[in-house]
């Protein structure tokens, strides 16, 4: 599990990058640079970091579920995931 700090501070980084989504957008259309370095570094997208929504490690991300590929194999074993199944040949 990760801290519970690490995964407070993505959601800040998340509802940051949204809020300034429109203004970012309007100065890189008008290529003003300068007013665009002036906004908080965390409002830029690229900042935010894939965590899986269950227990919010970073790292073995699957986009396609939104989870790591450690509570993937768990969920698909339990036979919560719809349509995954083991493969056993």
């Amino acid at each position: 599990m990760a801290k519970e700090s690490m995964k407070a501070r993505e959601v800040k980084r998340v509802k940051l990058a949204e809020k300034y989504a429109d203004k970012r957008a309007k100065l890189k259309e008008e290529g003003d640079w300068v007013a665009l370095q002036k906004l908080p570094r965390n409002a830029s997208p690229v900042r935010q970091r894939n965590r899986c929504s269950v227990t919010g490690r970073p790292r073995g991300y699957m986009r396609q579920f939104g989870i790591s590929r450690i509570t993937f194999r768990e969920l698909a074993s339990n036979g919560l995931i719809p349509g995954i199944r083991k493969a056993s040949w």
